[in-house]
């Protein structure tokens, strides 16, 4: 058994990547850390069951390959079929804003929230330009760079998107009601609730609560009890359109609450006024007299627990503690077709670098963000770092010293007085008998 576990680490996909530990779990399958024996670049592998119930990785690696050459998109390396499993070699990336999110006492300071927030309405515009909606937008699957793109925020997990538009024409995908829930239950726009076809808007509502779970520290819809997980959905989609928009923004500057009255109103087929929702939140930063440094709460974090251990070792952290083994995957484990609709299978989607606990604290885990591949230097990523990074953080400076006029809607919204038109409201539903109703990744993942 441990010569077939040692030869095993020797797995090669694509002829020249080398299979290392398993790093996470993802909602389709497990992900790997492997080596490009080339050029000794580190990379992540995710795997899937060939016979799986619910294959979505050639539907995700084509995703990728569309959305390539956009800033914070991973680079797809290789997909292919090895033996019983689909294989895509993508990118490494560090931990997702969950994981810092944690790190950092489960609240963000409206300076990281506000320089996040700037990224991650960036990445959506781009994803939508490409002619796809995300329907997952949640912290797990916005992942921080490694080295010198620490600062950058990395969109994954594109397993439920789906085309709304055609590229060629634009034509729109048609107004349809009585869906099935698609997404994470948290975070899921109102209209997703309440069974209507989700585009451009919801992943833009989506991100609101991503914002608020940051600044706020939890959402009024977490926690709920129920005694099934049909209830506890019903539960959620009840709080969350109970909770008006003042009282979800209460005691947070107006432009969170702007935020949410303008995607709000949004009509189904409208396309965004990304510009504006960008530039509510980039005016409040200036207002604040804050500095595009790239200083987010990690950042700090890291560099007062490297003064005060004087090292800036992670070796002893209770992520680095906890470090598993190195395990090679075992015949039939991965993939198991055990899953639930959409390919849910009860450990909830959290992208490429996974959420389990078993997961190698140099990727994902460690809040230090050491470079995995200089784990002897005991080097921590700062401010200094940013120079070389596709974020210009001296031009977004530089926007400070320029006199902009006050931030106003985009024509035509003023006058509808928030209102949203009378097909965002219809009767609740209840989701059909044998649907997961939790909190987690759910829905038929739609093929284009």
């Amino acid at each position: 058994m441990a010569s077939q576990r040692e030869s095993s680490l020797e797995l090669r996909v694509g002829k020249k990547f080398r299979l290392g530990r398993k790093i996470g779990s993802g909602s389709f399958g497990d992900i790997y850390l492997g080596t490009n024996m080339t050029s000794g670049e580190e990379v992540a592998i995710k795997l899937e069951s060939v016979k799986s119930k619910h294959p979505q990785l050639l539907y995700e690696s084509k995703i990728y390959k569309i959305l390539n050459g956009g800033l914070g998109i991973p680079n797809i390396r290789w997909f292919g079929v090895e033996g019983e499993y689909n294989v895509m070699v993508i990118d490494l990336l560090g931990p997702s804003l969950e994981n810092l999110f944690d790190y950092c006492g489960r609240r963000f300071q409206l300076k990281t929230v506000l320089m996040i927030a700037d990224q991650l309405i960036s990445r959506l515009e781009y994803c939508h330009s490409k002619n796809f909606i995300h329907r997952d937008v949640k912290p797990d699957n916005f992942l921080i760079g490694l080295g010198k793109r620490a600062q950058i925020c990395h969109v994954i997990d594109f397993g439920l998107a789906k085309k709304y538009r055609d590229p060629k024409t634009h034509q729109h995908i048609p107004y349809r009601e009585n869906k099935n829930l698609t997404g994470t239950a948290r975070y899921v726009s109102i209209n997703t609730h309440i069974g209507i076809e989700q585009s451009r808007r919801d992943d833009l509502e989506s991100l609101g609560y991503v914002f608020m779970y940051f600044i706020r520290g939890s959402l009024p819809w977490q926690g709920l009890k129920a005694n099934t997980k049909k209830q506890k959905y019903e539960r959620i989609m009840e709080k969350k359109m109970n909770t008006p928009i003042e009282v979800l923004c209460k005691g947070y500057p107006a432009e969170f609450r702007a935020y949410f009255e303008y995607t709000r109103a949004l009509r189904f087929d409208d396309k965004p006024d990304y510009a504006y929702l960008k530039r509510l939140f980039k005016e409040l930063f200036f207002r604040k007299g804050f500095q595009f440094d790239a200083m987010f709460d990690w950042t700090v974090l890291n560099l007062q627990n490297g003064r005060r251990d004087g090292s800036g070792s992670t070796s002893g952290t209770p992520a680095a503690q906890a470090a598993p083994p190195a395990l090679a995957p075992a015949a039939g484990q991965l993939g198991t077709p055990d899953q639930g609709p959409g390919g849910y299978d009860g450990r909830g989607g959290i992208g490429l670098m996974g959420a389990s606990s078993g997961v190698d604290p140099r990727v994902r885990v460690d809040p230090r963000l050491q470079d995995p591949r200089a784990a002897s230097s005991n080097r921590l990523y700062t401010r200094e770092d940013s120079k070389d990074s596709d974020v210009n953080f001296q031009e977004m400076q530089r926007m400070q010293d320029l006199r902009m006029q006050p931030t106003t809607a985009p024509a035509g919204y003023a006058n509808n007085g928030g209102v949203r038109d009378d097909r965002l409201y219809v009767a609740p539903r209840l989701a059909p008998t044998g649907v997961d109703l939790g909190e987690s990744k759910l829905g038929q993942r739609q093929r284009y």
